[in-house]
């Protein structure tokens, strides 16, 4: 059986993109969102799936490799989000130690208006992160957390999820 072989062009993009993590959206992971079918790379989210969005600014980032292995014919798409979450407070500590026990589903909002939904299939998993005081006055007293999703395909684009209607946490109350 023959392989698929690339079967378009690119032309060279203009300097229109920033880079950067706008808001990350959690939500638990869910049959039928992991049943949703994607049309050419792309897929549209159920509406009425809860997600809770949390504000980012600066040392978040989100990445996504191609492991591929010629020997064993194997080929999937491992995403790494980090994300840092400033200032310490219980209520946003609480919500971590969920996340770290679950599989969510996560969609990433980046700065140039685009929705990736990490984790269709399987979920994503807290494999690492901190709770840092820091140790200078200029330095982070927070949250980090590394999520890492397994999957056959890369991130799906997809569109803006509904936000839960419930208050986000303010950290400053």
């Amino acid at each position: 059986m023959a392989c698929t072989v690339v079967s378009n062009g690119r032309s060279l993009a203009c300097k229109t993109g920033v880079g950067g993590i706008k808001n990350i959206f959690f939500g638990p992971y869910d049959a039928d969102t992991a049943a949703l079918s994607p049309v050419a790379g792309a897929i549209t989210l159920d509406q009425t799936a809860s997600f809770y969005k949390y504000e980012v600014k600066g040392n978040s980032s989100l990445e996504t490799s191609i492991v591929s292995s010629r020997e064993n014919g194997t080929t999937y798409y491992e995403t790494t989000l980090n994300a840092t979450f400033q200032f310490l407070d219980v209520a946003t500590q609480e919500q971590i130690k969920l996340l770290a026990h679950g599989r969510p589903h996560i969609v990433v909002e980046d700065y140039n208006g685009n929705y990736f939904l990490i984790g269709k299939d399987h979920g994503a998993e807290v494999t690492g992160g901190t709770i840092v005081t820091g140790a200078a006055m200029g330095d982070l007293s927070g949250f980090t957390l590394v999520l890492t999703a397994q999957e056959t395909a890369p991130p799906f684009f997809c569109d803006a999820p509904t936000d839960d209607a419930t208050a986000p946490i303010d950290p400053n109350a």
